[in-house]
């Protein structure tokens, strides 16, 4: 004991004098394993050191133990810890539910996850616009403007009363008729192309104006709403589900199993 003692103090002194530590007390607390190993009842303790020395050896390229042993015992720490950590937050997470499910507070709670979040919602929304509605409508003008002047030319067709005065006119008719509705069919295509001109501008750096305003409104949308509470709830519900099956699969099953059709 009087060794164990007289070494520590030397470390300790050593540990100070080459500042290992960001303050000179922080040792017996980082090193409080060997402190505690010091009463004869705790000897076992003693054994973290030598792994502890061990580990570092291997570190600095001697590999006292074994490769086999070394992934053996990794292993199964990991198995301890992937343990430890769901039984954690499977805990914590039905906790949370049944807060929310009996807590007279839990729309609250809700509505103020949504309001923290509408920021957010609109520049996600605004960037999911652009890419997606400017990117489908600047595919599809060429054939939107088409069809918009194909629906103004069959209407001027389907308007007997426009066809009956132009036969009226003597010799010039008929082609008045065609130049009106090769013009109404320009300048429907015209009218569309002009209309979805505004909606295909901008880019990711600086989004169109109008999905801005459009997704500042939906982000500003009042949800006391029963629908919308209903909707909101079941996402973080589910959410919350979700993360829980994700937690209770246990990657060291899958790991073993992994080595077990290597070896096979």
């Amino acid at each position: 004991i009087g060794f164990l003692i007289i070494e520590l103090l030397v470390r300790w002194a050593i540990a100070i004098i080459n500042k290992h530590h960001k303050r000179w007390f922080f040792f017996p607390f980082i090193h409080w394993y060997e402190i505690l190993a010091i009463i004869p009842q705790l000897r076992f303790l003693r054994l973290f050191r030598a792994g502890i020395i061990a580990y570092r050896l291997h570190e600095l390229g001697y590999p006292v133990v074994p490769e086999s042993w070394r992934k053996t015992g990794l292993f199964y720490y990991r198995v301890v810890m992937e343990e430890l950590s769901d039984r954690v937050v499977i805990t914590v997470i039905d906790g949370i539910r049944y807060e929310l499910e009996t807590s007279s507070s839990h729309k609250q709670i809700i509505h103020d996850l949504v309001n923290h979040h509408r920021e957010q919602f609109t520049v996600a929304l605004t960037a999911l616009l652009q890419e997606s509605l400017a990117t489908a409508l600047k595919e599809q003008k060429p054939a939107i403007t088409k069809s918009v002047g194909k629906i103004v030319d069959q209407a001027i067709i389907d308007t007997p009363e426009l066809t009956q005065l132009l036969r009226l006119i003597p010799l010039v008719g008929g082609r008045i008729e065609q130049q009106i509705q090769s013009i109404g069919q320009r300048l429907g295509e015209n009218i569309s192309a002009g209309l979805i001109e505004p909606l295909i501008e901008g880019s990711q750096d600086t989004p169109n104006p109008t999905y801005q305003l459009i997704s500042q409104r939906i982000s500003e949308i009042n949800i006391n709403n029963r629908q919308l509470e209903q909707l909101v709830e079941s996402i973080v519900f589910e959410t919350l589900e979700s993360v829980r099956k994700q937690v209770k699969v246990k990657q060291w099953q899958q790991t073993l199993a992994e080595y077990d059709r290597i070896k096979e």
